[in-house]
């Protein structure tokens, strides 16, 4: 039991690290005053932004997180 509680906490230590890195390399989202008063959000770019680089940032940031979260709940039923 041990072995896996030591397994799962360096797991959890290099996804902490990962969401780190991850959230680090994303741009910032203030897009300033003109996005309150945005009319197309339909755009090409809101449409396949999941495509680009900055999608694929979002993408990790969710599944690193949840990993996260999962092995914290883990760790502590442990």
């Amino acid at each position: 039991m041990d072995i896996l509680k030591m397994v799962l906490t360096g797991v959890y230590v290099l996804a902490a690290l990962a969401i780190i890195v991850v959230v680090l390399l994303q741009e910032g989202k203030s897009a300033g005053l003109g996005a309150a008063f945005a009319t197309n959000q339909e755009s090409y770019w809101n449409k396949n932004k999941k495509h680009t680089l900055e999608g694929k940032f979002e993408t990790w940031t969710k599944i690193t997180a949840g990993l996260f979260v999962v092995l914290a709940v883990v760790l502590t039923l442990i």
